[in-house]
């Protein structure tokens, strides 16, 4: 989550009732009756999702202004009992991952009230902080977050002790292969209108369907799903923390490493940096006690999974840019990650998948 405007000042609950929609007086009315304040002594900021189905605020009293909150909003009511949110939060608390605090839930109104981790993601520190001018520094933030992958794959048993949803789900091959389709139909049409001969067309997504079914047949592990710079924040004590957590599944045991190293860069990353941060993954995975992979191994499925997971964001940029008109957040990651996925392509031990490939080039 990041605020839309950062200099913008935090609305009044009276300006609110004047000029706020619908979801923002439902957020006003539930502050002041959850704090016990008048309507005009709650302040309230949007704060802009990454491509989420969920709305966030920020939300103060008057009275108390340093001391904010955040609120996810649905667009409807639902059963807390059966909300994926809650449910993997519980899963992740309880193997000492450190995600927000959850201060309240109201499912009727459909909102959850959050503890409020600021706004400085990952991606942001390393792109903004003058910390980030020292590579040991940045260094350490990344084995943070490398540990923390070790430690959610950690947690797989523990998911199915609890019957976490997220036990119940999983990259099989029908979930890649919805991925990789939804990547053909918005790269390929949404976005470049392109249009192929039968056959053509036939190839590339039969291509696609390999590489989905052979990773669906690697061993499962727990994933967050999206375990990318923007939905880790570094909070006031300087430590990780993990968000938009709600879709974790069993997977790969490289998909949540894929996106961390590769994905959502301008400039591709360096092999030889990205082999070192996989021997980190290794040793992480190992202190915890977790079976040992081999590191050839390990470097075929990463290279594999970049080609899916790649696929699969490029497909959700393209969505973003074409359909949803927000390309000027997304559109500048979709040719950096085509030529990844290209590179990763034609790593030694990588299986030809000719016509996927041709199209691609073509791009």
């Amino acid at each position: 989550m990041s605020i839309q405007n950062p200099n913008k000042v935090m609305q009044t609950g009276a300006a609110m009732k004047l000029t706020g929609g619908l979801s923002e007086k439902r957020i006003v009315k539930y502050t002041a009756r959850y704090f016990g304040i008048p309507i005009k002594d709650v302040r309230l900021q949007a704060l802009t999702p990454d491509a989420s189905t969920r709305t966030y605020y920020r939300v103060a009293a008057a009275t108390k202004p340093d001391e904010t909150f955040i609120i996810s909003l649905y667009a409807s009511p639902f059963n807390p009992q059966d909300n994926s949110y809650l449910d993997v939060t519980r899963l992740f608390e309880t193997a000492g991952l450190p995600v927000p605090k959850v201060i309240d839930v109201a499912g009727t109104d459909g909102i959850i009230l959050q503890e409020d981790l600021g706004d400085c993601s990952l991606t942001k520190w390393l792109n903004d902080s003058s910390e980030a001018g020292d590579p040991a520094r940045t260094e350490v933030m990344l084995h943070r977050a490398i540990d923390l992958i070790a430690q959610i794959q950690a947690a797989t048993e523990l998911a199915y002790e609890m019957k976490s949803v997220a036990s119940r789900l999983a990259f099989d091959e029908d979930k890649l292969s919805w991925e990789a389709n939804y990547f053909f139909d918005h790269f390929f049409g949404s976005l470049n209108q392109k249009q192929f001969a039968h056959r053509q067309e036939q190839a590339i997504r039969s291509d696609l369907q390999s590489i989905a079914a052979e990773l669906a047949s690697r061993p499962w592990t727990l994933t967050h799903r999206d375990y990318h710079g923007m939905n880790l924040m570094i909070d006031g004590r300087d430590q990780l923390r993990i968000i938009d957590h709600q879709d974790a599944r069993m997977g790969p045991a490289t998909y949540d490493l894929v996106p961390l190293l590769v994905e959502r860069r301008l400039l591709p990353a360096d092999e030889t940096w990205i082999e070192g941060h996989q021997d980190y993954f290794l040793q992480a995975r190992k202190k915890l006690g977790l079976p040992p992979i081999e590191v050839n191994e390990l470097r075929y499925e990463f290279n594999l999974m970049t080609v899916q997971r790649l696929l699969k964001a490029t497909g959700t940029f393209s969505y973003q840019t074409a359909v949803v008109g927000r390309g000027e957040v997304y559109e500048k990651y979709i040719a950096p990650g085509i030529a990844s996925v290209l590179r990763a392509m034609k790593q030694q031990g990588m299986k030809e998948y000719p016509a996927l490939r041709e199209a691609l080039e073509n791009y």
